[in-house]
């Protein structure tokens, strides 16, 4: 159960990691623009406002990191890491589109309950 807890940890970090990149990074590049549902326009009126929502993703996705190397001691760090990632996606649900649910929110309870199963 350890093992399926920490993988499923994993997933949620290197998710909230790749959202850091299309929201950063990739926001005004077609990839970016397409994943979001962006025109041109918007996607270069709301870039930085986008860059700031992607760092706010890379700190949910190191304090995920952080809990996997802390180990069997990080269970805590780890459930409010995922419970953020939750509240975000549940968030993002009601204010942006349901997909957020199912991308970001249901993911991280499935993973929060392994861990707490794990613990």
């Amino acid at each position: 159960m350890q093992t399926a807890a920490s993988l499923a940890t994993l997933l949620i970090a290197l998710l909230q990691s790749w959202i850091l990149i299309l929201e950063m990074f990739l926001w005004t590049h077609p990839l970016g623009k397409k994943t979001f549902r962006l025109s041109d326009e918007f996607a270069q009126a709301s870039r930085v406002l986008a860059a700031n929502q992607g760092l706010y993703n890379g700190f949910l996705a190191a304090g995920l990191f952080w809990s996997l190397w802390l180990g069997p001691e990080g269970v805590a760090v780890r459930l409010f890491f995922l419970g953020c990632v939750l509240v975000a996606g549940i968030f993002g649900a009601a204010t942006v589109g349901k997909k957020i649910l199912f991308v970001q929110g249901i993911p991280a309870a499935l993973a929060m309950g392994l861990v707490w199963l794990a613990a």
